[in-house]
């Protein structure tokens, strides 16, 4: 059955609530989109990821020591990143998922949204957008340029604007925090081990507010778009009529 909840309404006149992950869906495949926004047939829910998960929260753990010491982390000295990871009485509404950092894009009068992994303030008092990523794989992770990495990188500029729009003076330079569990240890002995790296990348949000724009559009509209190109649940669900 479709779900009620967080449908959008073209009568009303309340701001909708829209996370950065639905504007994804958007992006991926308008019509899947639709479906979940205007109707409540969401596309299947993918497994959890509760190591990647429990990575976030340890990440989350230790960079807060040094937040409330004032101090940078060592992966930012070992990266030659002059920040400290930024203190603000929100900041934990800001990583929750459903609150998360919001502003109304009056334009629309769509509520957007996106939960923050970390936020650090560079000389400049400047806030850097981090984003904690975990994997599993045998070469050393130093660019992620992979055509699926996009997702990662308007990931970050939607953040990067959402904050912009809350008045905050934001670096375009973002970094992952990537941790790479390495497979190679001769035993288990009931720990995993990670690698480390830092990777910076240049983000731009010119997009963003065109994307919100189109998502309202395609909201607006009396039936389904088309779908995206290669939507393999359009075409699964195509398939089954």
């Amino acid at each position: 059955m479709p779900r009620s909840r967080n449908l959008f309404d073209p009568a009303s006149t309340k701001p909708y609530r829209i996370s950065r992950s639905g504007l994804e869906l958007f992006h991926d495949c308008p019509r899947c989109f639709y479906y979940d926004k205007r109707l409540g047939h969401s596309r299947p829910a993918g497994f959890p990821f509760n190591l990647n998960s429990a990575v976030d929260a340890l990440l989350k753990r230790e960079f807060d020591a040094f937040r409330r010491r004032r101090k940078p982390h060592p992966l930012m000295q070992k990266a030659g990143i002059e920040a400290v990871p930024f203190v603000h009485p929100d900041l934990e509404k800001w990583r929750t998922n459903f609150t998360g950092v919001q502003t109304v894009h009056e334009p629309t009068n769509m509520l957007v949204t996106g939960a923050v992994d970390d936020l650090w303030q560079n000389a400049d008092g400047e806030l850097i957008v981090v984003d904690y990523k975990a994997t599993a794989k045998a070469a050393e992770i130093t660019e992620l340029n992979e055509d699926w990495h996009s997702g990662y990188k308007r990931q970050i500029e939607i953040y990067q604007w959402l904050l912009r729009q809350n008045g905050f003076d934001v670096s375009s330079t973002a970094y992952w925090v990537y941790a790479n569990g390495d497979a190679a240890a001769e035993r288990f002995a009931q720990t995993l081990r990670f690698r480390m790296t830092v990777i910076p990348y240049e983000g731009s949000d010119a997009w963003v507010e065109d994307h919100i724009v189109a998502a309202k559009k395609c909201l607006m509209r009396k039936s389904p778009p088309p779908a995206a190109d290669g939507c393999e649940y359009c075409e699964f669900a195509d398939g089954r009529k």
